[in-house]
């Protein structure tokens, strides 16, 4: 895996799963949220990962996300509710905040096989 130990550009929405695990293993500081719904979280999620769900995203982000300078990184299954929830954020003031392409499902597939796939 030869991945770029840096964030995406703040205008693109997506950070690649294989950037966001050498953003990890590197320490680089920056919150893991999952956005799917907590029948979802159950069946498997990311380490470090905290669940935020879609579902109650905007009622609940403000006490969950207080700072709007914080690097965000937020997944779902395949990558659409997470990139809703990155476009909402960008919209509220949050400059530091990307979707992880192709969700859990890509994580699974490009970066940890022990992650079960649904």
């Amino acid at each position: 895996m030869n991945v770029t130990l840096s964030w995406p550009d703040p205008g693109e929405i997506e950070i690649e799963p294989e950037a966001v695990a050498a953003l990890q293993a590197s320490g680089s500081p920056f919150r893991l949220i999952d956005c799917r719904e907590p029948e979802e979280w159950d069946l498997t999620h990311l380490p470090g990962a905290s669940l935020l769900p879609l579902s109650t995203f905007a009622e609940k982000y403000p006490a969950a996300l207080p700072d709007r300078q914080e690097h965000l990184v937020i997944h779902c299954h395949h990558g659409m509710r997470s990139a809703k929830a990155t476009l909402f954020l960008r919209q509220k003031g949050y400059r530091h905040v990307w979707s992880m392409a192709r969700g859990i499902e890509g994580w699974s597939l490009e970066v940890d096989p022990g992650i079960a796939r649904y």
